[in-house]
């Protein structure tokens, strides 16, 4: 266990390492439920480290830059706070439910993962199918098993809402709690990745990661990174309004956890925000100098 002395996050846990940030997910996670059974949670995990490394039966390792198994870790982290706010705040999960919200934050971005016999290019080119190549490997992962088979169209539901391009109206959820954990892993996406203190140096990478997978609308690194300063107001309203603000879950978090009354997911987002927007407009000659965060992958 963590010390409860220590700060976390990108000012307070070293968000590097891997196994610190298991380590808290799952205080977390008994923190909601003291008597949590983290055996299909832990079997999930080893699968999709497996799957990114490449030794996955049928799969290459990951390829992505952006999208690696680092932006992963940071979504289940921040899907196991957001839920424990909500329980903070009244809301009641069943273990069933907790296992489909951690799992479903390991396996949103199986879908850029490339099969053994794809050898061209990266997983990137599935950029705008991602998403529902992640649901597929999540029903073929779960489709014989006795605890999830009958889970596959919640995986489903959940996962969709990672997709901006996926209407949250359009999504018919079995429960209200599936419509939470669905906006949960929506927003614990947007927050995992804007949040990260290496956010703006990965905009070169998920760039690259555009340009193969034909994402229309990036004519250049410099227009992405512009137009990332533009997509903090739309990240915002998507926060707010069509995944529930169940952003604001993560104040009971901390508050609880840490002894803080704030969200510091918002507080590193703004920073990141404000940083890249002084650079743009500082520093348009030199914007991967002053960009660069020194990145660590996840070991």
């Amino acid at each position: 266990m963590i010390p409860t002395g220590q700060i976390l996050y990108p000012q307070l846990l070293d968000i590097r390492d891997k196994n610190l940030v298991i380590q808290e997910t799952k205080y977390t996670v008994s923190s909601i439920k003291p008597q949590f059974d983290f055996r299909h949670f832990e079997r999930a995990l080893h699968d999709i480290e497996r799957l990114f490394r490449g030794h996955y039966p049928g799969f290459r390792a990951c390829n992505t830059d952006y999208h690696d198994f680092r932006h992963t870790l940071h979504v289940l982290l921040a899907m196991a706070r957001l839920m424990h706010g909500a329980a903070l705040e009244g809301m009641s999960f069943t273990e069933k439910e907790i296992n489909l919200g951690l799992i479903s934050a390991l396996m949103h971005d199986t879908g850029y993962i490339q099969p053994k016999d794809d050898t061209e290019g990266t997983g990137a080119k599935y950029t705008l199918v991602h998403v529902r190549k992640s649901i597929l490997f999540v029903r073929n992962h779960y489709r014989n098993d006795g605890y999830f088979q009958d889970e596959l169209a919640n995986f489903s539901d959940i996962i969709n809402c990672t997709a901006i391009s996926v209407s949250m109206d359009s999504i018919r959820f079995a429960s209200a709690n599936m419509e939470v954990l669905g906006k949960m892993l929506g927003t614990a996406d947007l927050l995992g990745q804007m949040a990260d203190r290496l956010y703006l140096e990965k905009l070169i990478p998920l760039f690259k990661e555009f340009e193969e997978g034909k994402v229309p609308g990036f004519a250049s690194e410099y227009d992405l990174l512009k137009k990332t300063s533009n997509f903090y107001h739309v990240a915002q309203t998507r926060l707010k309004k069509d995944l529930g603000n169940v952003q604001r879950f993560m104040v009971s978090h901390f508050r609880d956890r840490w002894n803080m009354e704030k969200n510091i997911y918002q507080e590193a987002i703004d920073g990141n925000i404000n940083y890249l927007r002084f650079v743009l407009k500082h520093n348009e000659k030199n914007l991967g100098i002053f960009l660069r965060r020194n990145a660590v992958t996840m070991q």
